[in-house]
């Protein structure tokens, strides 16, 4: 499983540790609020490499790649507020409730998890504690500054999948996803659609659910927000000039996509 330290006191991130939290532009302008459950593949050094090698981590069992780029360069674009989640969902996902049975998975696709197996109560708190809730409390709390201030806020989940799913090709360039409003969403997809030609998918290649998901449950329809998640093909932006061509569109479009909701 590699080297795993000693961590008497129970915790799961040192104090030379990054946060699990980034925030970048923290006073942007711009109503639309980016999040990134899925940024990054940092592991906590306590559990050593989670008996997971580096090119398996590198895979998106260990990150939404590409992602982070996509989100930064997004920022800038338009002057949105960037919260990401920094460590591996191999550690703990994000964007899944916990307890769920992909929340510390033992298994991801077909890749065993060996240092999630048999992980006792205290082990799935501290990841619980230390990166699951700081991270959804950082999305919170600038959703509650808004709206006891006069920016309004909508919620934009970004995400990345897959060319390829257990040998099935995905012939999407880029998903919207949603669960019981779809109008976020659907203005965004025939913008995109309208505007480059590109294979959009309604609800492809996942769709959001109350069992499976937790951000846009929690943090778009529960606080009554406009939301939307959006999918991007990892090999579309796995270089940086891909990133910021995505970064670039949706720059243009969620704006306009969230103007004609107003």
């Amino acid at each position: 499983m590699g080297t795993i330290e000693s961590n008497p006191l129970g915790r799961l991130l040192g104090d030379d540790e990054p946060s699990p939290v980034t925030i970048t532009n923290a006073t942007g302008n711009s109503p639309l609020l980016i999040v990134a459950d899925h940024a990054g593949n940092r592991i906590p050094r306590v559990l050593g490499n989670l008996g997971v090698s580096d090119s398996e981590r590198a895979r998106h069992i260990g990150l939404d790649i590409g992602i982070a780029g996509v989100c930064r360069h997004m920022a800038a674009a338009f002057d949105a507020c960037l919260i990401q989640q920094i460590y591996s969902r191999l550690v703990i996902d994000c964007n899944r409730p916990p307890g769920s049975a992909t929340s510390m998975p033992e298994i991801s696709e077909s890749t065993p998890i060996p240092g999630n197996v048999g992980l006792s109560e205290a082990d799935k708190a501290a990841r619980i504690a230390e990166i699951f809730t700081p991270y959804h409390e950082a999305v919170a709390a600038e959703i509650d500054r808004r709206l006891q201030g006069t920016l309004p806020v909508a919620l934009v989940a970004m995400h990345s999948f897959t060319p390829t799913y257990k040998g099935v090709d995905r012939p999407w360039h880029a998903g919207v996803l949603y669960n019981r409003d779809a109008r976020f969403a659907q203005k965004l997809r025939f913008l995109l659609e309208r505007e480059t030609q590109l294979v959009v998918g309604d609800n492809e290649p996942y769709s959001v659910d109350d069992e499976t998901d937790h951000t846009i449950p929690v943090h778009g329809e529960r606080r009554k927000l406009h939301h939307i998640a959006i999918e991007i093909r990892q090999d579309l932006i796995t270089e940086e000039a891909g990133q910021m061509e995505w970064a670039e569109r949706l720059g243009r479009l969620l704006p306009l996509a969230y103007s004609e909701l107003l």
